[in-house]
């Protein structure tokens, strides 16, 4: 079981490599919406939302990823002009 159910707000995300990604804001249907002052490069002020599939598992208060910390902020989608991408 992956425990995608337990993944809830200011959990840290960190990648299958334990490099810490960000934090939980809320989960929205079938993504993960990090907490924006978390941005990745030079979109620091927008939401950013990770696929749940990328979800290895979720426990006390880490979710882990099944991709690298590199990989999953390649991956990541953006909020844009009011909603996500």
């Amino acid at each position: 079981m992956k425990g995608n159910e337990n993944v809830r707000e200011s959990m840290e995300v960190v990648g299958a490599d334990g490099v810490f990604i960000g934090r939980v804001d809320s989960v929205e249907g079938n993504r993960i919406k990090l907490v924006n002052s978390n941005g990745f490069g030079k979109h620091k002020k927008h939401h950013h939302y990770i696929d749940m599939g990328l979800v290895a598992g979720a426990e006390g208060e880490k979710v882990r990823l099944s991709i690298s910390a590199d990989m999953a902020v390649a991956l990541v989608d953006e909020e844009r002009s009011g909603g996500p991408a």
